[in-house]
């Protein structure tokens, strides 16, 4: 029999924790949660203080009677939930259901499962941290008055099953108001010229500048025609060269916002499938017997923090030496400065070894495991590594007054660049642009005057990445939310994703509205973020919880008796979609459903036919030659292309087709995306052409 019992929330924990801490401990999952407010109703007295009424989850009864036996077999308990406040609230409820004196020291907490972290974090056990607990427990009493307050609300006078986050909320209201910039927008002319240099058979490229050394904008052809006028020429002076040394530095380790954004951009992961995958690598992987069996391989992975350990710094400092050489080596890498309102409780996301480099696991770990863990290693390595060095040069052209400009660089010593440069949204190459070896006072001819028109663009759409950028530098919500808000606000049917990008549905705009109008400080951004840092002042024992849910209470109590007398019935009429249903002969309408419009038989529910809207793509199905190839989604939403005469055709692709045949064997051509952009393949020979995005 165990002396003592360790309980961690999730079994593949458990596993890797238990072989650690030998025979002495048994180490056993409670699988998250075991008690929370119950779901039938607000489980929270409002004349009370607020008390919280905790229950049972229903379905984790025989894990808690499993916990309870053994615990009262053990001489001690340990409670070792995740290291934040999430963690520190299973820790609590556990205690509870337990009966742990919360005045012992039964807690403990790890950044990291190796086995050095694990032993040492048992060496010094502390009691649960009651304000940790405290704000965990006002975000979820906050939570829940206010969504079990609208949500009534909204199913009354809108539709049944609606519901209101206040975080969630927030986040559709900046998807909406992103689409009406969009809708609101009218693009400008402007227009630019660029030309073709040659300089003794090297050609680089310039554009216009200016005239007499004053910047220029071209707004229309007049202007730019007026310009090419007055070129004598083709004949440039060059007028002045700028050279100068540049040094860039590498970017911080990983907080949890900056991983999401940046396993967007290069690995094309989801936010919600960033952190699973992460989750994976921080409880242990099976590395081997000989190289210690089940280990974790990266440090917790919600964190605000971009501070690393003293120990990481010496095996990074290590590793770069022998294999880069000392001159790779950062001098006095620091951490960037500490975001306004962020924990700084844990050390950034980095690998728990720089000595495990990825090469070494990729046998062990699964494609995606790899590919996450490579970017973590090789970005933590990089931050500690010596800046890049860069020789950049301007040449500034004259003709008759006309500047154009010419500008390159060349990496002159690559630093961190060896191992790791940063994705950007605009998906713009790093790459040298050398220019030729140029002087002051030479003469070199235009090859090529070219003017190009352009318009502006609107503002683009929220990418997952670009949206949990924007809430972090706003401040709206914490690394543990940015995910679970993703995935609600389209579990919800509020917004839905067209080609990665977030577009509000009718249902969200009319909901978003409805709030803005009785509820605007749930919406407001100001008050939102007021709100995170009246958490984080409970956290820090500056605030009593009670206090700050009773100042908020107060007004929103107002406002729905407000909303209840006010807000009028709205009746989200089925529109008619000019087709019978082929089943009854009724007319067919467009319904509003959790995941936008659907067509359905307006003799429900004597008649339940209902069919998705599809979109055709104009392409003739390649199979039987007879249907349409039309654009579909799959239960969980992805986007696959099939033929509308479906169930008779049953011809499906994952790529969309497109019209055109493959010019050399004459079979279906397929769009292909990658890291580079879009490809066009064939699907029957080798033929494929690079697109232009």
């Amino acid at each position: 029999m165990a002396d003592y019992l360790v309980i961690v929330e999730s079994p593949a924990k458990a596993k890797t924790i238990e072989r650690y801490l030998g025979k002495k401990y048994k180490v056993k999952a409670s699988m998250g949660h075991l008690r929370d407010l119950p779901k039938s109703q607000m489980g929270v007295n409002v004349e009370e203080k607020f008390e919280p009424k905790y229950i049972t989850i229903r379905g984790k009864g025989p894990v808690l009677k499993e916990l309870k036996t053994a615990a009262k077999k053990a001489k001690k308990v340990f409670l070792a939930a995740d290291p934040d406040r999430e963690g520190e609230a299973i820790a609590w409820h556990l205690a509870h259901s337990l009966d742990i004196d919360l005045d012992s020291e039964c807690r403990v907490v790890f950044n990291e499962i190796t086995k050095e972290a694990i032993k040492e974090s048992f060496k010094h056990p502390r009691t649960i941290n009651m304000d940790l607990v405290d704000a965990q427990q006002a975000r979820r009493i906050l939570d829940r008055l206010v969504g079990y307050n609208i949500s009534p609300l909204l199913w009354k006078k809108v539709k049944k099953g609606l519901s209101a986050g206040r975080v969630q909320s927030v986040a559709v209201k900046m998807i909406m108001d992103r689409e009406r910039e969009i809708g609101k927008f009218e693009p400008e002319e402007y227009w630019s010229i660029e030309a073709g240099f040659l300089k003794d058979k090297e050609e680089f490229e310039g554009v216009f500048y200016g005239i007499d050394g004053k910047k220029q904008e071209l707004n229309n052809k007049e202007e730019v025609d007026k310009i090419l006028a007055t070129l004598k020429g083709k004949k440039f002076k060059v007028d002045k060269v700028n050279k100068r040394e540049r040094k860039r530095n590498p970017s911080t380790p990983f907080t949890t916002s900056s991983i999401q954004q940046e396993a967007a951009r290069k690995l094309n992961f989801r936010a919600r499938k960033t952190m699973m995958v992460a989750q994976q690598l921080y409880e242990g992987i099976d590395l081997g017997k000989k190289e210690g069996g089940i280990t974790g391989l990266i440090t917790y992975m919600r964190t605000d923090s971009t501070r690393i350990s003293d120990t990481a710094k010496k095996e990074a400092v290590q590793y770069i030496t022998e294999n880069y050489g000392e001159e790779y080596l950062g001098k006095n890498a620091k951490p960037a400065k500490k975001t306004e309102g962020a924990q700084d409780a844990h050390e950034a996301i980095r690998p728990t070894s720089a000595f495990r480099d990825p090469k070494s696991l990729k046998s062990v770990l699964s494609r995606d495991q790899f590919r996450l863990y490579k970017l973590i290693w090789d970005r933590f390595t990089a931050s500690q590594m010596a800046p890049a060095v860069m020789d950049t040069m301007t040449v500034h052209l004259v003709n008759e007054g006309i500047e154009f400009r010419a500008t390159g660089s060349k990496v002159k010593f690559k630093g961190f660049m060896k191992v790791y440069i940063e994705g950007r949204d605009d998906n713009k190459k790093e790459e040298d642009t050398l220019l030729p070896d140029i002087e002051e006072g030479m003469s070199v001819e235009a090859k090529a005057i070219e003017p190009n028109q352009h318009f502006t663009q609107p503002p683009p759409r929220y990418t997952e990445a670009r949206l949990v950028k924007t809430m972090e530098e706003q401040g709206i919500g914490r690394p543990s939310t940015f995910a679970p808000t993703l995935d609600t606000i389209q579990r919800r049917g509020y917004v839905t994703l067209d080609n990665k990008r977030f577009v509000p549905t009718e249902l969200g705009e009319i909901v978003i509205d409805l709030i803005e109008e009785f509820f605007p400080e749930i919406i407001d951004v100001d008050f939102t973020v007021k709100m995170e840092g009246d958490l984080d002042s409970i956290e820090e024992g500056k605030r009593e919880w009670v206090q700050i849910i009773d100042s908020f209470y107060q007004g929103f109590d107002k406002r729905l008796e407000i909303a209840e007398k006010e807000m009028e019935k709205i009746e989200i009429k089925d529109e008619p979609a000019g087709i019978d249903c082929e089943n009854c002969g009724h007319e067919m309408v467009y319904k509003m459903g959790r995941y936008g419009k659907f067509l359905a038989c307006s003799n429900f529910p004597e008649c339940r036919n209902t069919k998705p809207i599809l979109k055709e793509i104009g392409v003739k199905c390649p199979n039987c030659k007879e249907g349409n190839v039309v654009e579909r989604k799959t239960k969980k939403r992805r986007t696959f292309y099939g033929c509308d005469n479906y169930p008779k055709c049953e011809f499906i692709s994952w790529d969309k087709p497109i019209s055109r045949p493959c010019p050399k064997c004459e079979s279906l051509l397929v769009e292909k995306k990658n890291k580079k952009g879009t490809q066009i393949n064939c699907t029957n020979c080798d033929y494929q052409e690079e697109v232009q995005d």
